[in-house]
């Protein structure tokens, strides 16, 4: 999305027309309010991957959570809804960190699950770094194979 810059009449403050400081506050703001308008504040809060497969009987919800201990996941369901939170906690630091890029912290994943689902029934585990959901569907939304007779 292009969103317009808006410049002052004034005469430009160097001599390459360009007010970098000015430039700089409004691409603050306007961080600052995007961010603002998500469900979760992003300092503190992300998204792992994932996907969602449908089978004959379920749907299966894998998530990507390396390093996350089972005591630090909640998995609920409501109504169609599947919500899981957790927590990857930082480990100790142990000499120099040049160079991070794994994530740490809150992260939260919200799936809206398709059709008619038995959440009685609903099974959580965790094996790899991998939190597998399955969510089976009730009776009426299963697909049944009806035999053709022939005349």
């Amino acid at each position: 999305m292009t969103l317009p810059v808006l410049r002052s009449q004034n005469p430009p403050a160097t001599a390459a027309g360009v007010e970098p400081l000015r430039e700089l506050a409004s691409l603050h703001r306007l961080v600052t309010t995007m961010l603002g308008a998500l469900p979760f504040p992003a300092a503190r809060a992300w998204t792992p991957p994932a996907d969602v497969t449908e089978t004959d009987d379920a749907y299966l919800v894998e998530i990507d959570v390396p390093g996350v201990d089972r005591k630090h996941l909640t998995v609920e369901i409501t109504g169609t809804v599947l919500r899981v939170h957790g927590e990857i906690v930082e480990k100790e630091k142990i000499g120099w960190l040049r160079h991070r890029t794994r994530r740490v912290g809150r992260f939260a994943h919200h799936t809206r699950l398709p059709g008619d689902i038995d959440d009685e029934h609903v099974s959580a585990d965790l094996a790899g770094g991998v939190l597998t959901v399955r969510v089976p569907k009730t009776e009426a939304a299963r697909p049944r194979r009806i035999p053709v007779n022939a005349a």
